[in-house]
């Protein structure tokens, strides 16, 4: 075996810094954005005290900081935010709840709905928003079905993987690859280039999917394994206006048709009056009562009395009065911050703008009277009730720390939902009829979004993952670094040295198993950008298109089933459905030979390799 001689300093520091940043990325009490932002440092440091040139041109130290104006890094940012567009305007959630709805009739042909679905989406809109309006379905599913939750989430969770596969827009991932590809020469990849070998590998991907990975998932207890009726202690404040002020308990029995289970009432600082009959309401009584949340609701219009505090300050900080506000079920999730943290109506208030109306842990009545509320500690699987704004709720569905199910009151269909998906489905074809970049067109789509009041300036700055920024140019950096010093060359031709004889297929296949490997341990991004200059070096040498050994790189770096840290999505669903890391590896590993087997043997044969 024949190795080539080593190259020069530049590229040997290089290479040495790739695996630190490998290192780096996989360290879990380090930030990636800190990683990112450390590996670019060192970087720009090392080319700044020592510079680098070759056949006259020279390689800057500033030259690094090109990934911030990169055509990818901008396409990525802006369909975030176009994303973002959907998801304010709720023009996702019909999609979502037809699906819940279908679920009564055939459970499993709902299912594999739901998988292609999923996957389809994921194919323009980023996989995030999607699992996270899916998650709160699928949950509100399992309750209702009494079907554990940890069958159908993993699986819905790997579809959106697997659709992000199939066009140019599907991950960041794949913008990154193609750009860099084109930035070395190489033509650049339309839309559906490679939808074909995609969507095969994909559809066998949703069988297992399907058929295969619920039997293979033990069933897990997640938080909300008590399928039984949530029923929250709530409290009713009676403001002075109320009709039931002057009533006994027997009179507001009758006025609600005897549908309240009263506890206890509160007159003041540490006054409680036990709930006998002739118990007369007065004005500023504050009734803990128990029920479900429509129940809890429902009670509000007859009692003339809020399940909110009326003394509560309503402002545009707590805009309570908003036409938008609805009630919804929030459940503490593994990973939540506000496990372990006593329990505090303010916090929710101050944080969030959401007004605490209920409390519910499962085979537990934790509430004995109102003073106890903020000195409970949550637990995972505790569900608060709380009512906000659509805004708010949905802000705190795309965070991920606490799972959200479904309104308890149905979301509005905001009027300008149909505008955002047009603008969507417009940035979208103009990219596939290669009218527009898709740089420009998803560009030109969050103006129109902002401009018709889809979304505003915060909403895009939210959408915005510096995670994703940093990560993108820390790793366009080691490209261009790898790229121009030789790097990628002398890794290229190692590998063929390992090869020895092999085919171009077994070469391809390899490369492909390798960027597997690697993006389940560090970020698909970073994998992705490093492989991208290997694999066109590599054909270079063969004298073979560069073309299916990028997608090799593609494809491989999208297989991030086999580890929950592989992918935000993973941990999302992690956390949702009570999965272990061994669950991952039982599911994730099949699922990714199953598409690695599949594209090794589709691209040799469409390629003529």
């Amino acid at each position: 075996m024949n190795f080539p001689p080593l190259p020069d300093y530049h590229a040997i520091a290089v290479l040495i810094l790739i695996i630190f940043a490998l290192y780096l990325f996989t360290r879990e009490n380090l930030s990636l954005e800190t990683s990112s932002l450390a590996i670019l440092s060192i970087l720009i440091v090392g080319f700044e005290i020592f510079p680098y040139s070759s056949d006259g041109e020279f390689l800057h130290a500033i030259d690094f900081f090109s990934g911030f104006g990169h055509e990818a890094l901008i396409a990525v940012c802006a369909l975030m935010i176009a994303g973002q567009g959907l998801i304010r305007t709720g023009a996702l959630e019909p999609v979502g709840r037809t699906l819940a709805s279908l679920w009564s009739t055939n459970p499993q042909i709902s299912l594999l709905l739901i998988l292609v679905v999923g996957g389809v989406l994921s194919a323009f809109v980023n996989n995030v928003p999607i699992v996270v309006l899916l998650l709160p379905i699928l949950t509100s599913i399992s309750l209702k079905t009494n079907k554990p939750a940890s069958d159908i989430l993993m699986p819905v969770g790997f579809s959106t993987l697997v659709g992000g596969m199939t066009t140019t827009i599907g991950t960041s991932t794949n913008l990154l690859i193609i750009s860099i590809a084109a930035d070395l020469g190489l033509p650049r990849l339309n839309m559906f280039d490679f939808f074909f070998p995609a969507a095969i590998a994909g559809g066998i991907a949703i069988i297992y999917l399907w058929l295969i990975a619920p039997r293979l998932l033990p069933r897990r207890d997640t938080p909300l394994s008590d399928m039984s009726p949530r029923i929250f202690t709530g409290h009713l404040h009676i403001p002075d206006e109320s009709p039931s002020i002057g009533k006994t308990i027997s009179e507001v029995y009758e006025l609600v048709g005897r549908e309240i289970n009263i506890i206890e009432i509160q007159r003041g600082p540490g006054v409680f009056v036990k709930t006998l009959p002739d118990v007369v309401l007065k004005s500023g009584d504050r009734i803990s009562i128990r029920g479900t949340p429509q129940h809890l609701k429902d009670l509000e219009g007859p009692l003339g009395a809020s399940l909110y505090d009326k003394d509560i300050p309503v402002d545009d900080e707590h805009p309570l009065s908003a036409e938008d506000q609805q009630i919804a079920e929030i459940v503490v999730t593994q990973g939540s911050p506000l496990v372990g943290s006593a329990f505090s109506i303010a916090h929710l208030s101050e944080e969030y703008q959401l007004f605490t109306l209920a409390f519910h842990r499962a085979g537990a009545d934790i509430l004995s009277n109102i003073n106890d509320v903020d000195n409970v500690r949550l637990r995972i699987g505790d569900v608060l009730l709380v009512q906000g704004s659509l805004e708010k709720i949905s802000a705190i569905k795309r965070e991920g720390k606490l799972l959200v199910l479904d309104a308890t009151v149905e979301l509005p269909h905001v009027k300008r939902a149909p505008l955002a998906l047009m603008i969507m489905v417009g940035i979208v074809l103009m990219a596939a009829l290669n009218i527009l970049p898709i740089a420009i067109s998803a560009v030109c789509g969050v103006f129109l979004m902002i401009v018709t009041g889809c979304i505003r300036w915060r909403d895009g700055a939210e959408a915005l993952s510096t995670q994703v920024i940093l990560i993108v140019v820390a790793s366009l950096a080691l490209g261009m670094a790898l790229s121009k010093t030789g790097g990628a060359e002398y890794l290229a031709q190692v590998l063929l040295a390992f090869a020895g004889d092999a085919s171009p297929a077994v070469l391809l296949s390899g490369l492909m198993l390798v960027m597997a490997t690697l993006t389940n341990i560090v970020s698909n991004n970073a994998a992705a950008v490093i492989g991208t200059p290997i694999a066109i070096s590599i054909a270079q040498k063969l004298s073979l298109p560069a073309e299916p050994f990028v997608l090799a790189v593609l494809f491989g770096a999208n297989m991030s089933f086999a580890t929950p840290m592989a992918y935000k999505t993973n941990l999302l669903v992690m956390n949702a459905g009570g999965y272990r890391f061994s669950d991952f590896l039982r599911v994730g590993i099949p699922l990714t030979l199953i598409v690695w087997l599949s594209l090794s043997a589709i691209l040799p044969r469409l390629y003529n390799l």
